[in-house]
């Protein structure tokens, strides 16, 4: 393995003294002049190490049983070290130049130490030195990264140190590599071992990779393959790109400040910044990491305060999505150091996104332990973005930890936003009140401004690409896209079908619909211009409870309600939601509450008396934690914005107590033949072929049955006519009748018919 041409590269031995005599005029001026001066150091220890070992090396390099023969020369050289390593004597004369090489490794040393410190005082501040001060490396820690560097640049230092190790297939350097080159004395190789370890820099943070090592071989620290983490080795070569195995979860972003959507008082935003820019400012004298949990729903304005950050302190942002960080294909200890290490390569903030499941999750508390300790290592200023409230409880130990409310805008806040939002390229809104609007989409800023995009997308598609104007309809349509999608995965979305014209209730019963509906459409003028809202904590949305036998139009009045009030319905069946497993019950709650809170719907409890039994005393565990199930329902409805509507068909079966707590109960009972007669008039489609001896009258006299299955006689009869080709006769519908008494359990005889 002889010719090995780097090694006799000339290296300037006058400009190294001349360097050291006259440091003030010696600063680095580039990458690659730092990296070369490396380059020279590992050049010049290589040749050391050669000549030092001279009798070590085979000197005919066709033996090819060099590795299966222990030669006289090798054990004789080892027992002439009176230390026992081999090393340099310092009596030894310099007839092979050994001392020489010696001495101008460690002018050049010396060199380098002087350009490094200069230009730390006067210059920016290159790769290898910010890694240096990033990560705490020492000096021989330096060494080792630009060893592992050289084969980045230049292929052939694979075969230089294939060369050292007299062994063609290791290539790369090892720990017993760099401390024959660069360890002079007993007591520097044992210090050296600590940057080995699994604890120190090194490899805690990544930087380098150690390689399995050699089959049979006695040392396995020794003898391990190190390499650059490519990472690594791209920062150190002045690359600034991010690491290619966060790209699908993360981004760079250079700072702006725009804060017009952003809820938090203009005076809130300007402490929050002052602070985070006070602490970092000091970080280098305190070493205290920040913690900035940001809480709100989307589009108030988190990203835009942690930007503003960034921009004060001349940083960029870097986001990462918390939840493909768990469910990522890299293992989670793994990817959240690569994060944190790149968050401190790119002297970034870190601003993780969609960090509920991480920190509220029990099943994620291990990690994210971990993930706290990552930070307070590397990362001085973390913004974490979530919906919910969170407090550490002492897991980032002394460094500071704050966290920020983003509320929603109230009723007023929210008419403003909507008087100044601007539907794009579409001229005018027509027939809206924009503080109706506001009462009835309790929305973000964000959203007010996604929902004015989506009305003016809408109005270009319905109306032409010149449309000059959005309508009410458009507008109303906009925001119910904007609710959250995610609810249909909990409910059965309901679009409504009736108006107020489908449903037949006594009047005043309809009075208290009607008065329902308009609570919710004035709640901004109640609550917000006439300030009520301020004497409330809780109980500003509308709690209802329909009661009355199946099919006497519950989930009707339901719709007529969401028709009205222009909102999304969504039916969830407390049947499903109860669960047998102690606790599970609240969790699906909480669930359907949460997404319902950004879905500006209306929720509708059907079934309610799966769980809304009489509450008895107290016999074993499941009777308690029923009655915390209930006492968990009506705390999430008292705290519920919106307008959540509770189905049952027995009231007597509800705890009074409970009813008490409801702003409206509303009775469906069994229709009267007046209102039974009127059923059967308006259960007809326009379009549906009518025989004129149909008879109301006698269908509303002889059956005393609900308007549900009035409907479900009208549909049967209605299918009976089409395949009969005719009109829908009498004779339809008193088949049809008979056919919903057998499904209802009635017993059928002839006489309850007449004849028609």
């Amino acid at each position: 393995m002889k010719g090995i041409n780097i090694l006799h590269m000339k290296y300037d031995n006058k400009n190294a003294a001349r360097c050291v005599d006259d440091i003030d005029h010696c600063v680095y001026a580039s990458i690659l002049e730092s990296i070369d001066d490396d380059i020279n150091r590992i050049r010049l220890a290589a040749q050391w190490l050669i000549k030092r070992n001279s009798t070590l090396y085979i000197q005919n390099n066709s033996d090819n049983l060099r590795n299966y023969v222990i030669l006289d020369e090798e054990i004789e050289s080892l027992l002439s070290s009176p230390d026992g390593f081999s090393t340099a004597s310092p009596d030894r004369s310099d007839n092979d130049g050994t001392l020489a090489l010696l001495q101008q490794y460690n002018d050049l040393c010396a060199q380098i130490d002087a350009k490094k410190r200069i230009t730390a005082q006067t210059g920016p501040e290159l790769p290898g030195m910010k890694l240096a001060r990033l990560f705490r490396l020492t000096p021989f820690e330096e060494i080792c990264l630009a060893v592992c560097c050289a084969p980045e640049l230049d292929k052939r230092y694979e075969r230089l140190y294939a060369y050292l190790h007299d062994d063609l297939t290791l290539k790369h350097p090892t720990p017993g590599l760099i401390m024959d080159l660069f360890c002079h004395t007993p007591q520097e190789r044992v210090d050296a071992r600590q940057a080995f370890a699994a604890s120190a820099p090194l490899l805690q943070y990544g930087l380098l990779i150690v390689g399995d090592p050699p089959q049979g071989s006695a040392s396995r620290l020794l003898s391990c393959p190190l390499s650059l983490d490519r990472r690594v080795a791209d920062h150190l070569l002045g690359l600034s790109g991010i690491d290619d195995r966060l790209a699908r979860f993360v981004r760079l972003e250079d700072a702006v400040v725009e804060l017009g959507l952003v809820t938090l008082s203009e005076e809130a935003c300007d402490r929050l910044r002052g602070f985070a820019r006070q602490h970092l400012e000091r970080f280098d004298e305190t070493d205290r990491h920040v913690v900035l949990h940001f809480h709100g729903t989307y589009g108030t304005g988190r990203k835009s305060v942690a930007r503003a950050i960034c921009h004060d302190l001349g940083r960029p942002l870097l986001l990462a999505d918390a939840e493909q960080l768990l469910d990522g294909p890299i293992p989670f200890a793994e990817a959240a150091l690569i994060l944190a290490r790149e968050a401190a390569l790119q002297s970034a903030v870190l601003c993780l996104e969609q960090v509920d499941s991480l920190v509220h999750d029990e099943a994620n508390a291990r990690r994210l332990r971990l993930l706290a300790k990552i930070l307070g290592d590397l990362v001085p200023l973390t913004i974490l973005i979530g919906s919910k409230p969170w407090q550490p409880r002492g897991m980032f130990g002394d460094h500071l930890f704050l966290g920020i409310d983003f509320p929603l805008p109230d009723d007023s806040a929210r008419q403003r936003l909507w008087e100044q939002a601007r539907i794009n390229g579409t001229g005018r809104v027509e027939g809206v009140d924009f503080g109706t609007l506001a009462g009835t989409f309790r929305f973000s800023p964000g959203q007010i401004r996604d929902a004015t995009r989506a009305a003016g997308h809408l109005a270009a598609w319905q109306q032409g690409e010149n449309a000059q104007r959005v309508t009410a309809a458009e507008l109303y349509a906009a925001c119910r896209d904007q609710s959250n999608q995610k609810l249909s995965a909990l409910a059965h979305k309901i679009e409504p079908a009736y108006g107020w014209d489908d449903i037949v209730l006594p009047a005043d019963h309809m009075d208290q619909l009607r008065e329902l509906c308009n609570q919710a459409r004035y709640r901004h003028v109640v609550y917000g211009s006439w300030g009520f809202g301020r004497k409330l904590s809780t109980g500003k949305g509308l709690n209802v409870l329909f009661s009355g036998p199946p099919g006497t139009g519950k989930t009707m009045g339901a719709e007529v309600i969401a028709h009205e009030l222009g909102l999304d319905l969504y039916k969830i069946d407390l049947s499903q939601v109860v669960s047998k497993y102690i606790g599970e019950t609240e969790k699906n709650l909480d669930r359907i509450f949460s997404e319902a809170r950004t879905c500006n719907a209306i929720l509708f409890f059907d079934e309610a008396d799966a769980l809304f039994g009489k509450r008895s005393e107290v016999k074993d565990a499941h009777d308690r934690y029923a009655n915390i199930e209930i006492g968990y329902l009506l705390q999430k409805m008292e705290e519920y914005e919106g307008v959540a509507i509770l189905a049952t068909n027995f009231r007597s079966n509800l705890d009074e107590a409970f009813v008490r707590r409801l702003q409206y109960v509303v009775e469906f009972p069994l229709p009267p033949l007046a209102e039974r007669r009127r059923i059967w008039e308006k259960v007809w489609p326009d379009a549906a072929p009518l025989d004129a001896g149909l008879d109301p009258e006698f269908l509303a006299q002889r059956f005393e049955i609900a308007g549900g299955n009035i409907r479900n006689i009208a549909l049967a009869a209605a299918f009976m006519a089409a395949d009969e080709e005719g009109d829908i006769t009498m004779q339809h519908l008193l088949r049809a009748t008979r056919r919903e008494f057998q499904k209802m359990g009635k017993i059928v005889s002839e006489g309850d018919f007449g004849t028609v």
